[in-house]
């Protein structure tokens, strides 16, 4: 039984991801935690306490971590991180470091979006954006920041060296 379960999490984790690096999604990924709970009906594997995933330049850290892959191929379709900040960090093909935090990560593999919520916040090259939710369409590298309905507002920093390129 352990076999097979060892078997189906690397069939899970071996599915292609879209972040940051042309290379990332070729990688493998590693993902370390306390707990993990497989739930077959529902194609989901959660793991709990101090969670963190690696794959080539990718890295998230997060309380709890939800993997959710489609039952016909197998494929990620959805990862979900939560804590009290979930983070995740990728390196861009330029060579840039990308970090975000927030209490919710949620990356749609179809839509190759990352949603932040709740304390979301976006930074690179000193340049800051926070707001209630960010969503950043990564191939096309578009981010939409709004406060979500609520009376917050989007905050920027633009560094002069971010601003005069």
């Amino acid at each position: 039984m352990k076999i097979s379960h060892l078997s189906l999490l690397t069939c899970l984790l071996a599915a292609p991801c879209a972040w940051a690096l042309s290379t990332d999604s070729q990688q493998p990924v590693y993902i370390d935690s306390d707990s993990q709970q497989l739930d077959l009906k529902s194609n989901k594997v959660t793991f709990v306490g101090n969670v963190t995933l690696k794959q080539g330049s990718i890295n998230m850290n997060a309380e709890k971590l939800v993997v959710i892959r489609d039952a016909k191929d197998g494929k990620i379709q959805e990862i979900q991180g939560f804590g009290n900040l979930a983070t995740f960090s990728q390196l861009t093909d330029e060579g840039k470091t990308l970090y975000g935090e927030a209490k919710k990560l949620n990356y749609q593999m179809a839509k190759d979006q990352l949603t932040m919520t709740d304390q979301a916040m976006l930074s690179q090259d000193d340049s800051v954006i926070k707001s209630k939710q960010i969503r950043y369409k990564i191939s096309e590298q578009k981010l939409i920041a709004d406060s979500k309905n609520s009376s917050g507002r989007v905050s920027t920093i633009l560094q002069p060296q971010a601003t005069n390129k």
